[in-house]
């Protein structure tokens, strides 16, 4: 196994520096227009500037705690809501139609509205997320627990379990590995979140740093916040999948 993924990686990375020596042959040769797609040497000096003077540092901590903070408030209130759904029917009627019309909309539509409810600062950001992980993380715990095996729930009160057996060794259980596949989503959603909502306004982060490339046309600095941008989702998505690995061992052996 180790073998086949040491050589997965070599092709990876094989195949990258092919594709990074091309372009930048290309570009230098003005076969690519480097005022629509720089070539690498000119992203790796933007990077380099970004990161020299060290003013990305804000901005990087600004999207970041955006991020996070709507992950955190997204889970917390998508897994609240979905259990109040799934447990309750009355519940269910009145928060899934408004779920569900959230889900067919592209939430982000809704960052100038939250700009205007909370300003330019964090909130806005944070709204953006929270929005866009909670419906994510409302039906994955509202799918969980309406498809756990109703054998198994009868079973249990079959034994005697009440009402907190059953929350405790079935529907937390079934919760958690729905919540945890689709962790990675959530970061993405959170990070995606933060950026739109600095994009439509903001006096800082790598949105900001966007929007402002954007307006000067100057495609390398925009291609170097994506790539930083990449890089940040790719390093939580890594930590998510080792918090899966970890909690959810048992479907892994």
């Amino acid at each position: 196994m180790s073998a086949l993924f040491d050589k997965t990686w070599a092709r990876q990375a094989f195949a990258l520096a092919v594709l990074l020596i091309s372009w930048e042959v290309l570009g230098r040769a003005g076969l690519i227009s480097p005022f629509y797609a720089p070539p690498p040497s000119a992203i790796a000096l933007a990077l380099y500037e970004l990161f020299a003077d060290g003013s990305i540092w804000q901005h990087l901590i600004a999207t970041l705690s955006a991020a996070l903070a709507g992950l955190a408030f997204g889970l917390l209130l998508g897994a609240v809501l979905g259990f109040g759904a799934a447990m309750v029917r009355p519940v269910a009627d009145i928060i899934e139609p408004v779920m569900i019309l959230l889900n067919a909309i592209p939430r982000v539509i809704l960052a100038p509205l939250f700009i205007i409810w909370f300003g330019i600062g964090l909130g806005s950001k944070v709204a953006v997320s929270l929005v866009l992980v909670a419906v994510l993380i409302f039906f994955a715990v509202y799918s969980g627990i309406r498809e756990v095996d109703a054998r198994l729930v009868e079973r249990v009160r079959t034994l005697g379990g009440g009402r907190m057996t059953l929350l405790r060794e079935v529907y937390v259980p079934s919760v958690t590995a729905w919540i945890l596949g689709n962790l990675k989503v959530a970061v993405g959603f959170a990070f995606t979140g933060a950026v739109v909502g600095e994009f439509v306004a903001s006096s800082r982060g790598l949105g900001y740093l966007l929007s402002f490339a954007q307006s000067t046309y100057n495609a390398a600095l925009t291609i170097a916040l994506i790539v930083i941008i990449m890089g940040f989702v790719l390093i939580l998505f890594g930590l998510a999948g080792r918090v899966e690995r970890r909690l959810l061992h048992w479907r892994y052996a």
